[in-house]
Order: C-alpha cells, then sequence, then structure tokens
C-alpha cells in the first residue's frame, strides 16, 4: 500500500488471482484499522500544507498521462490478468484513461468563480463581490473492478486537479491497476500525502472510512445497497454515488437497423456484460423484432469465448465463477417461466457464452434486477409510449439509447426517460471522457467527467470588498 509518501506492507495480505486460469498472480497488502486512519491523516496533513498551484498539478497529471502511455503494454497485462478483460477492452480501459488524466490537468488551469454584482443591492455602492472555488479537503475515492484503472482516474485526477488529497480503497479483485496508476502519479512528481492507496474489504476498510471524520467527500462506484450505507454514514459531508442500473435501448422501426445490432452486439457482451451501462433490457418496436432478435443472436452466436490474452476473443471469464453461476442460474429461472434461449446460454466455470433471451416477461428477474454477466433480453413493444413505461418501470435511471430516425420521436423520449445519460442513434452504453456522466433515482448522483467533478469537489466562497 502507499501511505504517506512511502510503500508500505499491510497488517493482513490477500491472494489476487488471474480470472482465466484461477492462478496467483500477486498478494496484496491489505489495511487494519490503524493503517486505514495513518492513511486518511496522511492526506490530511498533506492538504492542512496547502494545494498544490493549479499549474503545478496540471504539471504533474499531464506528466502521469507520459508515463501511464509509456508503460501501457505492461498495464494492459496486469489489467488482463487481473480482470479476465480482453486485451482490446484493457488497452481501451487504459486509453481512456490517459483522457481522463488530460482533460483533469487542463481542467485544473481553469477553476474559475465569478463576479456577483453586489452594488446591484441597495446601499451597497464601491462594494465588490466575486466568488472562489476552493478546495474541500480528503477525498475518499471507492472504485469497482469493472474499469479498474479509468473509473480509478475518474474519481482521482480531478480530485487531485481541484486541490484536494486523496485517500484511495480500490476493489479487492482488482487492486493491480490502481496501484500502477499510484505508481505513475508519485513518480510524475506528486508530493508525499497527497495520494494514499489502501486495501482492503469494504465491510471492515471501507466502513473505517466512513466512520472517520476527516473525510470530507466520498465518491463510489458500486451497489446501491452500499451507496445507500454510504450515504447514511456520510451524513452532511458530500457524496458522489454511481451505482446500480439495469441498463435500456430501444430500438424503433424506422432505424437503421444494422447499426443498432452491431452496436447492441459490442454493448451487451463487452466486459462479460459487466458495466453499469451494458445493454441488458432491449425494447424492439413489433415490427422488426424477429429482425433484430435473429439478427443479434447471429451476431452473439459470433463471438468467441475463452483466455482473453488470446487476441481473437471477444470475450473472457466473468469476475469469479460464483458470479457466473449465479447469472446462468437467473437465466434458468427465465427458461422455467416461458422465455426462449435465442443463442448461448451455456456455462463453463466462469466463461458464459454470450445470451439472447427472446419471449422475456416484465416480471423476470433477468429485467428487474441487474444481471451484470453477458446477457441480453429482447422485448416486443407495441411503440414509443410502450417502450417508455418499459424502461421508466424500474428504480434505476442510470442510461439509456434509442434508435430511431425521427428527431421527434427521439427528443421526446430524451424528455420523458428518467435517467443521467440518455443516447440518440447509440445504445445505453456510449460515454466519452469529458462528458458529465451519473444517474438518477436509485443509480445514485453527482457527476464523473472531470469539469463536472471539479465543480463538485470545490467549494463555492464569497468574498465581498468594501472601498472607501
Amino acid at each position: 500500500m502507499y501511505i504517506g509518501g512511502e510503500w508500505v506492507a499491510g497488517a493482513d495480505a490477500f491472494v489476487v488471482r488471474n480470472k482465466f486460469s484461477g492462478e496467483t498472480i500477486a498478494e496484496a497488502a491489505a489495511a487494519d484499522e490503524d493503517q486505514t486512519r495513518d492513511a486518511v491523516a496522511a492526506a490530511r496533513r498533506a492538504f492542512e500544507e496547502g494545494p498544490l498551484p493549479p499549474y503545478r498539478r496540471y504539471e504533474v497529471l499531464s506528466e502521469a498521462k507520459r508515463l501511464i502511455a509509456a508503460r501501457r503494454d505492461e498495464i494492459v497485462a496486469t489489467m488482463v490478468a487481473e480482470t479476465g478483460f480482453t486485451v482490446a477492452d484493457c488497452a481501451g480501459d487504459v486509453d481512456r484513461c490517459m483522457q481522463t488524466l488530460e482533460v483533469s490537468a487542463e481542467e485544473a488551469k481553469r477553476i474559475t468563480g465569478e463576479i456577483v454584482p453586489i452594488d446591484g443591492a441597495p446601499g451597497q455602492e464601491g462594494r465588490l463581490a466575486f466568488t472562489l472555488r476552493v478546495p474541500l479537503g480528503v477525498v475518499c475515492a471507492i472504485t469497482p473492478f469493472n474499469s479498474p484503472l479509468n473509473t480509478v482516474a475518474h474519481k482521482v485526477a480531478p480530485a487531485l486537479a481541484a486541490g484536494n488529497t486523496v485517500v484511495l480503497k480500490p476493489a479487492t479483485y482488482t487492486p493491480l491497476s490502481a496501484a500502477k496508476l499510484c505508481e505513475a502519479l508519485t513518480d510524475a512528481g506528486l508530493p508525499a500525502g497527497h495520494l494514499n492507496l489502501i486495501n482492503g474489504s469494504g465491510a471492515k476498510v471501507g466502513q473505517w472510512l466512513l466512520e472517520n471524520k476527516d473525510v470530507r467527500y466520498y465518491t463510489f462506484t458500486g451497489s446501491t445497497e452500499v451507496g445507500e450505507a454510504i450515504q447514511q454514514g456520510a451524513g452532511l459531508r458530500r457524496t458522489q454515488l454511481e451505482l446500480g442500473n439495469i441498463s435500456a435501448t430501444i430500438v424503433c422501426a424506422d432505424a437503421d437497423l444494422d447499426d443498432a445490432v452491431r452496436k447492441c452486439t459490442s454493448t451487451a457482451f463487452r466486459k462479460a456484460g459487466q458495466v453499469c451501462t451494458s445493454l441488458q433490457r432491449l425494447y424492439i418496436e413489433r415490427p422488426v423484432y424477429d429482425r433484430v432478435a435473429d439478427a443479434l443472436a447471429q451476431a452473439a452466436g459470433g463471438l468467441k469465448v475463452g483466455d482473453p490474452r488470446d487476441p481473437d476473443v471477444d470475450i473472457g471469464p466473468m469476475i469469479d465463477v460464483a458470479e457466473a453461476a449465479r447469472a446462468t442460474r437467473w437465466v434458468d429461472e427465465a427458461v422455467a417461466g416461458g422465455a426462449r434461449i435465442a443463442v448461448g446460454g451455456e456455462r463453463n466455470g466462469a466463461l458464459i457464452q454470450p445470451t439472447v433471451l427472446a419471449d422475456v416477461t416484465p416480471d423476470m428477474r433477468v429485467v428487474t434486477e441487474e444481471i451484470f454477466a453477458p446477457t441480453v433480453s429482447l422485448i416486443p413493444v407495441d411503440g414509443l409510449d410502450d417502450a417508455i413505461s418499459a424502461v421508466n418501470a424500474t428504480p434505476y435511471g442510470l442510461s439509456c439509447g434509442i434508435f430511431t430516425s425521427n428527431l421527434e420521436v427521439a427528443l421526446t423520449a430524451a424528455r420523458r426517460i428518467e435517467v443521467g445519460t440518455f443516447n440518440i442513434n447509440q445504445t445505453s452504453s456510449a460515454r466519452v471522457d469529458l462528458m458529465p456522466y451519473g444517474g438518477v433515482k436509485a443509480s445514485g448522483f453527482g457527476r464523473e467527467g472531470p469539469r463536472y467533478a471539479i465543480r463538485d469537489l470545490t467549494e463555492e466562497r464569497l468574498v465581498t470588498i468594501t472601498v472607501g
């Protein structure tokens, strides 16, 4: 772990395994309560010594991007082993991490307040007023396994760009990629204490971090259940929570169906479906339902499942065998209830063949809960109103997509569907790293995307000047 500028052993340790072979690839240090407290204290001391000047933040983040680029092959290999994601998926995560660092570096130089026209109030002649945006202090970042570098960068880089200090706890499934980012930032010149890396379970280390009142801000990606606990424990302290979802996309009869099928195939199955915005529910207008279903099944059937180190493999294993077994049980439940497997459904350990389910009904668990697996359920709808009602029927609201050539239809859906991101002629999973990203309802609140995160990671302070 990395605490106060020093790499340290943990009070305990845990094994990190290759998700395809099961072999041990590393032993990671785990923090006890004292080390967790030490990490927060180191971050607080560094903040109290004074934030880095904005241009220095820019230099450090820019250099970290350069170092990640130079170490790209090494990081990709590490990520493939600890996640089970394909080389292409992991290379994409590294490339996006570099974008996140670059945009965060640029945003560090343009954090601005505004002039307040205070002299427009009676009797305030001669007074000036303006706002400053000032950093909050210690930020706690708790990150998931499914984007172990770029999501970490989305939490760490904007926090540093805003002038805060950070305590990072990555997922225990994937701590190695986070350590690579920590190394890059340290080698780029980030002073001791500004970034601290500790490992351990959410139940222990996560809870100790939540109870530590020196933490001023929590940023978390994970389940809605854990997000609710963090929000309750944080009290009046700020949070940014990116939580569960059951992502949906709508295909209208007038859409470019070839384009829709191609994009839906990628969105449903990349990273073995283990992405918050992975396409899980596909609502298709009845006139084109059979055509889309057949084309999607054919595309999914052509995907290769296996060793993620093989460049020809499209889908690697799920994060562990237990999760793969759970997902298979949900599919079996749906089939027992009348759903039909159009393609896939087979499991070998943690490997699941990409699965397309047809004849799914709205009460089946494959569409009422987040499956987080390479499985997509197809549901026919009788028109836009039917589709909108179905999309909005869950407690969640992270993202949605629609395919249509009718602008009025697209904008009507954009206004009525309750999500944080709505993509027209893209799926639920179309995201770039400079845009605001986050959910509504049980999918959380707050926004990632460096510019938007920095706004939330700083406080607005009003300054007035009286002259004469």
